[in-house]
């Protein structure tokens, strides 16, 4: 019988707008973010019953992905990326941590829909 170790949970698609970008005029306007971010959870933090109140709170990861986005401009996507990915490891129980970070229509000399920072980190 195999053993399970490890669970993930993934949050797809967390969207707000920020002030983020290398120029100030950039920053000047808010601009929209999609934030992915995927969880590897210890297998005993999983419910053993069908409840809500023994569950994840995946709900506390959206939250901190917007409240860092919206606490400061940012001039890098790697800064905000490497900050939320920190915060959800030192926040969270999870083992090992991916943030993937989309600015949609970034400023480039020629036509791109979108640029993605993803960034993976585990716990020591």
């Amino acid at each position: 019988m195999p053993v399970v170790t490890t669970y993930k949970i993934a949050l797809r698609g967390v969207r707000f707008r920020a002030r983020v970008g290398a120029s100030r005029s950039e920053r000047d306007l808010p601009q929209d973010v999609i934030v992915d971010v995927t969880l590897t959870l210890p297998y005993e933090t999983m419910p053993q019953r069908d409840n809500v109140r023994d569950v994840f709170d995946y709900d506390s990861v959206a939250r901190l992905v917007v409240e860092e986005g919206m606490a400061r401009q940012h001039r890098l996507l790697e800064t905000y990326t490497r900050l939320v990915l920190e915060r959800i490891l030192a926040e969270t129980p999870a083992l090992h941590v991916t943030v993937a970070v989309t600015k949609v229509r970034a400023p480039t000399t020629h036509s791109v829909d979108a640029v993605t920072v993803e960034l993976s980190a585990e716990r020591r």
